[in-house]
């Protein structure tokens, strides 16, 4: 396999698209190229990627023409397409059988991602190999056949937590005081989101949950690559530190230490296995800090916004997956050991929110180690005006976490 023969495609534009690429370059040193309306001047900026601008709501048959087009360009060439937002994902799925001639494609077949995408399905499918995940009530905003719609009784206790059941319909509406994640104290406070939900003109799923307690220091990210034979070779995972509270990022990690975690791992895998799964999936876990017990909360069936920690502690994904389909190669099955701190934001922001002692120790030992990584701090990447952006955008977190998160909670909402 002629590494030079590979060339990444990156569908949208932000953070995570551009670890996904800086994972790309240090595996293989070819350029990426970036298919987004609006991407970020880390991208834009970087030499490390050639931007394909769409305009902003291309529709979907002509942005499958354009990443045809891209893919035609490249003749003899291994075309990888990569995306990492719910949306995207649900595009490939469904069409998948115009661009697989095209593209090399690590995503789970359309009957798997509709599986595993539904946070009901999740549950169930998660029930029936033990593998427990909150308690949840779902609500369904679809018209009813007759008469006006009406808010069925929610049979929790609160607090409790709200979200999508499925990232792509609630993805394609927009209201004021859209979140990603709701929290909600009294049930007037839930119904006014019905309203809102139903007035924007939204007709599918929500759930709500249970709240487990615990701030953001309780949750974990475990990623994992499910080969064309459906061996899962490959599995790592992060200690969640801090989120990102911005309303329509609320839920995105912003600062992890990559740590081994068998048990976790086993459900996992299991979960993987159960499903006919292929490709990446990123888990969201947390711990309830009462008993130690593990809850299920999703599964991206993506690689993930924060995958970069993978490489930075010594396993590159693509490297795996690239291998699997491009190559034809079985690979051995390998897990992450290392320990590195994952950081978007300034080590002194991250610490002031860390409730915690011995993860404030941790923090500091790595940091003293010299074990900290950014993914949009990469040397290889040398433009003066996009090294400044990243340094701007580290500190633009300071002032929002100010705005949205001013002091820690026993929550983290």
């Amino acid at each position: 396999m002629s590494i030079t023969r590979i060339v990444p495609v990156v569908l949208g534009g932000d953070v995570g698209a551009y670890a996904i690429g800086r994972s790309f370059h240090e595996a293989f040193g070819t350029q990426v190229v970036c298919v987004a309306s609006a991407p970020t001047e880390v991208i834009t900026r970087s030499q490390i990627f050639s931007v394909h601008p769409v305009p902003s709501g291309t529709r979907d048959q002509a942005l499958i023409d354009e990443l045809l087009e891209i893919a035609q360009g490249h003749p003899g060439a291994h075309c990888v397409l990569m995306a990492n937002t719910d949306m995207h994902v649900d595009l490939i799925t469904r069409y998948r059988e115009q661009l697989e001639p095209h593209y090399v494609l690590p995503f789970p077949p359309a009957d798997v991602v509709a599986t595993v995408s539904d946070k009901q399905s999740f549950a169930e499918v998660c029930d029936s190999l033990g593998i427990k995940t909150p308690k949840s009530v779902t609500v369904s905003l679809a018209d009813p056949a007759e008469g006006q719609w009406q808010a069925p009784p929610i049979a929790l206790s609160y607090p409790v937590v709200a979200k999508t059941a499925k990232g792509a319909p609630y993805d394609a509406v927009d209201f004021p005081g859209k979140r990603k994640i709701y929290f909600f104290e009294t049930a007037a406070e839930l119904a006014e989101l019905w309203q809102q939900l139903r007035q924007a003109g939204f007709r599918d799923d929500f759930i709500v949950q249970e709240l487990i307690p615990g701030d953001n220091s309780a949750m974990r990210s475990i990623t994992a690559y499910v080969d064309s034979h459906g061996e899962v070779t490959l599995l790592g995972s992060a200690h969640v530190l801090l989120e990102d509270h911005a309303p329509t990022m609320v839920g995105n990690p912003v600062a992890m230490i990559t740590k081994e975690m068998p048990e976790l791992w086993d459900d996992a895998r299991r979960f993987l296995e159960a499903t006919g799964y292929r490709g990446f999936a990123n888990f969201d876990v947390k711990i309830d800090p009462r008993d130690d017990t593990p809850y299920f909360f999703e599964v991206n069936p993506r690689i993930g916004r924060n995958s970069y920690y993978m490489t930075a502690a010594g396993h590159n994904p693509l490297t795996v997956m690239v291998a699997d389909l491009v190559g034809g190669e079985r690979v051995r099955p390998r897990t992450v050991t290392r320990e590195i701190l994952y950081s978007l934001i300034p080590i002194r922001l991250l610490k002031r929110y860390l409730r915690d002692p011995r993860l404030k120790r941790e923090v500091s030992a790595l940091a003293r180690a010299g074990r900290v990584v950014d993914p949009l701090r990469y040397p290889a990447d040398r433009p003066a005006r996009r090294r400044l952006m990243v340094e701007l955008q580290r500190l633009n977190h300071v002032r929002k976490f100010l705005k949205y998160y001013p002091k820690p909670t026993q929550s983290s909402f």
